[in-house]
């Protein structure tokens, strides 16, 4: 059965093996105070950690966000959600340790810190939300991933004499192409584990949120001036009710780009002591909300600056671009490359959890249990697991089928934004710095962070209604399996 990674201590056998020689020698000093290998992240590690981590396919549609907003509103949200993010970030590495910052208990991932400092219900909650968002965002990547692939192909199209109207393509096969490929990679144990897949995420992140940046630093130069105005997009682009729709569903995609909360605390366990870890996230934190607002801001601004009222949901894929051809293929390949690992390492907590309930009410169950060895030539035999391949086959199916029936990127981003934005990088991590740090209710510092969180789910509730509203929309006009620019 598939384990939680986070529960498992990654190191192979024959360093146990000399890691138990040296304890044997007086060398304890290669463990932690819970038995684990001594940890080694700095604040330079955890940063780069949480940059790569941040830095995604979100960075997409801040062009199209800040049009909504406008000069003035745009960049000012975007600051907004930056010092929203860095605060309850802060709020949350206190909650690493379980009592005291020291010597306290630590909590090894987001739902085991829920669980330490406000348990019952709530970690039912938050499981629930979690896992939903997971789903969510392997329902975005699809899209998402074949969005790219068709952008390919139109670039390809429109490069070789066709115009952009002969160059008509339907979204479906590239959508089951990806489902496949998932389907595969799903079956391959601690898939997520593998020490390279971060390494190759975050040069593909980097590679086409920089060629996206370029390309409209470009275009600004080759239009000779900045386009967009101080309110966003203007009345009669949109109606009145479109503008406010839109402009809610805009903070939801911000949201989106800044969502990483769930994560935090698996990077902090990877931080050493002294000083307490608390310390030196707070110094990672603020070096890579600082280091991504700087670069979302470049992004999204030049962008807007290129395109104005136009700036496309997509700025890759939006048809704003046709030129060169060769670097917007490089940029949407990376795209894709990038989004087939992350849709494994989203969902692999998701996969666990199913898997792990299964085998507890089943435990006598060969169907769900027994490990099966499929020998590969020149590689280890393949553990296959048939509940496994029963349950993550058709979990892949479903978020394919779903991303055929709604292949509305920015609607979708803004949701999963607005959806994941006040439960997990505000309530919970405001209410667990209450209860870790004793706050008395009603005290000045208690009324502050509730006014905080309520403000936040505020937000959450327009994002979420401007989506929504979105999505209502595209459907009025989109007709499903069929072929569409």
């Amino acid at each position: 059965m598939a384990e939680n990674s986070a529960n498992k201590t990654h190191f192979p056998i024959h360093q146990a093996l000399d890691v138990s020689l040296d304890v044997s020698q007086g060398g304890s000093k290669c463990f932690d105070d819970d038995g684990r290998l001594k940890r080694t992240g700095t604040v330079w590690t955890s940063s780069a950690h949480i940059i790569t981590a941040v830095i995604g396919s979100g960075v997409l549609s801040l062009a199209w966000a800040i049009a909504q907003l406008g000069w003035i509103a745009g960049p000012a949200v975007m600051l907004l959600f930056s010092f929203v993010t860095y605060y309850t970030s802060t709020l949350l590495s206190y909650c690493y340790r379980t009592g005291d910052p020291v010597t306290g208990k630590r909590n090894y991932t987001y739902m085991d810190a829920v669980r330490s400092n406000l348990g019952g219900f709530k970690v039912k909650v938050c499981g629930s939300v979690q896992y939903l968002n997971l789903f969510g965002v392997a329902i975005g990547y699809t899209i998402a991933s074949a969005i790219s692939m068709m952008a390919i192909k139109r670039t390809n199209c429109v490069h070789n004499g066709g115009g952009i109207d002969s160059c008509k393509m339907n979204s479906n096969i590239f959508m089951i192409s990806f489902g496949i490929v998932e389907i595969i990679f799903s079956q391959i144990p601690d898939f997520d584990q593998l020490w390279w897949l971060s390494i190759v995420a975050a040069v593909m992140s980097f590679t086409y949120s920089t060629i996206g940046l370029g390309l409209g630093i470009t275009k600004v130069v080759e239009n000779g001036g900045i386009k967009g105005s101080l309110s966003g997009i203007s009345i009669g682009t949109v109606t009145e009710t479109q503008k406010i729709w839109r402009s809610f569903q805009a903070l939801g995609n911000i949201a989106f780009a800044y969502s990483y909360s769930m994560i935090l605390i698996e990077i902090q366990d990877t931080i050493k002591s002294p000083p307490s870890e608390s310390k030196t996230m707070k110094k990672a934190t603020k070096i890579s909300v600082v280091v991504t607002t700087f670069f979302y801001m470049l992004c999204g601004c030049f962008g807007y600056a290129a395109f104005g009222d136009l700036s496309p949901g997509n700025l890759l894929t939006g048809a704003g671009f046709f030129n060169p051809f060769w670097l917007l293929d490089i940029a949407n390949a990376a795209i894709v490359i990038h989004l087939v690992g992350a849709y494994q390492v989203y969902c692999q907590p998701l996969f666990s959890f199913i898997e792990k309930a299964a085998a507890n009410r089943f435990p006598d169950s060969d169907f769900i249990n027994k490990n099966i060895h499929v020998p590969i030539t020149g590689f280890r035999p393949l553990k296959l697991n048939l509940f496994r391949l029963v349950w993550r086959t058709i979990f892949v199916i479903t978020t394919t089928v779903i991303s055929m029936i709604l292949p509305f990127f920015n609607d979708i981003v803004g949701l999963l934004g607005a959806l994941g934005f006040w439960p997990l990088t505000v309530y919970f991590p405001v209410e667990m710095y209450i209860v870790q740090k004793r706050i008395p209710k009603w005290s000045t510092k208690w009324l502050g962070l509730q006014i905080l969180s309520i403000s936040c789910f505020i937000i959450t509730i327009a994002a979420a209604a401007g989506s929504i509203a979105g999505i209502v929309t595209d459907l009025g006009t989109y007709r499903p399996f069929k072929t569409s620019n």
